[in-house]
């Protein structure tokens, strides 16, 4: 089993170096990079292109930990929830990831709740942005430029999520039994957990 609705194509050497990656980082090849396996380039280009996004905001990985889950769970994909509440969970604690997916964003400052919101909207809805939802980002000590990246690395992500849910990517077993209990439970919506 794929972990996909595509098959799994013949391990080339860069589909090889793809999961190696994986092995080396968890021990086990991940769903994604099985889907991905069939143009493990796009994939390599795409996050080269995701962290060229992010670099000029200045942000933390939390930070962006909260851009990512925010923005995946309003988009519904359980997978990039999962992995991106997990990982935010390891950069501040399981309470503040599980709120951020749940979208209650307890425990954040005020200039993460507003990011939060704003990476949901964009993923909910970019055409009912506003200019107040700009002013929000500048009041909370954000600039245009910052504001751009943001905007970018959250669009880049959800391009990235919008494949994989699209060609029935789901959440690696051994993922979610790695997560805290609370991260687990935020994540009601999406494709099961495989297996």
């Amino acid at each position: 089993m794929t972990g996909s609705f595509l098959g799994e194509p013949s391990v080339s050497p860069q589909v090889q170096a793809l999961y190696d990656e994986d092995l080396a980082d968890g021990g086990y090849v991940w769903n994604v990079s099985r889907l991905w396996a069939h143009q493990p380039d796009t994939l390599k280009d795409l996050f080269g292109l995701m962290s060229q996004a992010f670099t000029p905001s200045g942000l933390t990985f939390r930070q962006r930990g909260i851009l990512v889950t925010a923005a995946a769970s309003a988009l519904g994909d359980s997978y990039c929830s999962l992995a991106w509440g997990g990982k935010l969970g390891k950069a501040s604690d399981a309470a503040i990831a599980a709120g951020v997916l749940t979208g209650g964003d307890a425990g954040l400052t005020d200039q993460e709740k507003v990011m939060a919101a704003w990476a949901r909207k964009v993923a909910r809805d970019p055409n009912a942005t506003t200019p107040a939802d700009i002013q929000a980002l500048r009041d909370a000590g954000f600039d245009d430029g910052q504001i751009f990246a943001i905007t970018a690395f959250v669009a880049l992500r959800l391009a990235f999520s919008t494949i994989n849910d699209s060609l029935g990517a789901q959440p690696d077993a051994e993922l979610a039994q790695s997560l805290p209990r609370e991260v687990r439970e935020a994540v009601t919506y999406g494709r099961p957990v495989a297996g």
